[in-house]
């Protein structure tokens, strides 16, 4: 969870001039706002012959950069971008699949004014056998990976994944249930496929009638995560994003200004990017873009930050879920000790998981362990939790860890707690009062 830095979208990677790939993205990386990294590549780029993937340089160095600072990486692969020339699908595909012209705007950005904008025919079975294979090779190179945070949903997209405004009427399908039954079909796949790693779903409405709706609620109820690419554009993400149950997390992706006179959009003496910030924290996210649309570079998120840092710091403090035991209570029931922990969240998001609590002896002997509902403790609300110990056990010198159960793997958790903790995480139980 926190706040996740950019490291190349649909226009490209961080570039800054007379200056490596390898160093732009590692800036990138070690900056210390960075919590998660965050990669958007097109299929092309980690695929361009049947039956095996050969990703691209940037997503290469990004993993390598990531093991070597210690973070997590999520991402999406774009099965269509307006932005990639001449498609997003590889060329091996490219005169087996139709495409569908959606028309032509200029609104998908400042540099691609007269846009003819296509998509590809989805349902047709050289696209989804294609798709098939490429997303198995992926997931068994990196489902339940140590270094993959998520995997954003694949999706026929307004915003975000295909970018197909102002089209809201039009898609390459001949009817809604065409459309809703391939994009079902492709959540099957994907779902079957990466079973230990969270997917990200994104909440956009469904303009374009392909069945996105269906897919947000089935995420949901697959216990996979939510997303959204706008935080003031559609009131209906908002209400899906707000009222998520607390096991979902949610991601919220805004664009940022680099902080320049021309982009800051002060009004009332607040800033765009602050702006942004409050209204992303009201939704209680797990996970806040820090992204530069379109001019991905450290030098900008930082020409911004060392002017403008209480936001960003306030957020990246409460962001996601923050977890303490705020009491701990010892009691003796039939000669046996045992102690009640009252689980508190400072966060502003539920745990997207089970939090799961084990108790050990000084000598790393688990005395006693159990789950939490999935969710809890819910933000500034406390979740009781008793663990019954062996008859003769010494409760001062009691070590207590925390891990996030999340599609079966688990992942160690940081206690958010004012007392030092021990460095492989463990709380150490001592008297205080």
């Amino acid at each position: 969870m926190g706040l996740a830095t950019y490291l190349c979208d649909e226009a490209g990677p961080a570039y800054k001039p007379n200056e490596s790939l390898e160093k732009s993205l590692e800036k990138l990386v070690a900056l210390p706002l960075t919590d998660v990294l965050y990669v958007r590549l097109d299929w092309r780029d980690m695929q361009s012959r049947p039956g095996r993937l050969d990703p691209c340089e940037h997503w290469k160095i990004a993993f390598d950069l990531a093991r070597q600072y210690g973070k997590r990486i999520g991402f999406r692969i774009q099965l269509m971008s307006p932005v990639i020339k001449p498609q997003s699908m590889p060329d091996f595909l490219l005169d087996k699949v139709p495409l569908y012209e959606l028309g032509t705007t200029d609104e998908v950005g400042k540099n691609l004014p007269g846009k003819v904008h296509y998509a590809p025919q989805y349902n047709h079975p050289a696209f989804m056998a294609a798709l098939q294979e490429m997303d198995g090779l992926l997931a068994d190179a990196y489902d339940g990976s140590a270094q993959v945070e998520f995997m954003d949903t694949y999706m026929y997209g307004f915003w975000g994944e295909g970018h197909t405004w102002p089209f809201e009427d039009r898609n390459p399908f001949p009817d809604y249930a065409t459309g809703a039954a391939t994009f079902n079909r492709i959540f099957d796949m994907q779902s079957a496929h990466w079973n230990k790693t969270p997917l990200a779903t994104n909440t956009q409405p469904d303009y374009n009638r392909v069945g996105n709706a269906e897919l947000v609620d089935r995420t949901i109820r697959s216990h996979n995560w939510l997303r959204t690419d706008t935080i003031f554009i559609e009131n209906m993400q908002i209400e899906s994003l707000s009222n998520r149950p607390p096991w979902v997390a949610g991601f919220v992706e805004n664009a940022l200004s680099d902080g320049t006179a021309q982009n800051l959009g002060v009004s009332e003496g607040v800033t765009r990017n602050d702006n942004i910030i409050a209204h992303a924290r009201d939704v209680g996210p797990n996970y806040f873009s820090l992204w530069n649309w379109h001019k991905i570079q450290a030098e900008r998120l930082m020409s911004y930050y060392d002017r403008y840092p209480d936001a960003i710091d306030e957020l990246s403090t409460r962001i996601g879920y923050r977890v303490r035991p705020s009491w701990i209570w010892a009691f003796e029931k039939d000669g046996s000790p045992g102690l009640v922990l009252g689980l508190a969240n400072d966060g502003v998001a539920g745990v997207p998981g089970a939090l799961r609590i084990s108790i050990k002896s000084e000598r790393g002997q688990t005395l006693s362990e159990g789950s939490l509902d999935p969710g809890y403790p819910l933000p500034g609300k406390v979740r009781q939790a008793l663990f019954n110990l062996p008859r003769g056990t010494t409760l001062e010198g009691l070590r207590m860890y925390a891990q996030i159960e999340v599609k079966g793997v688990r992942h160690p958790v940081n206690w958010a707690c004012h007392q030092k903790t021990e460095k492989d995480g463990a709380l150490v139980v001592r008297r205080n009062i």
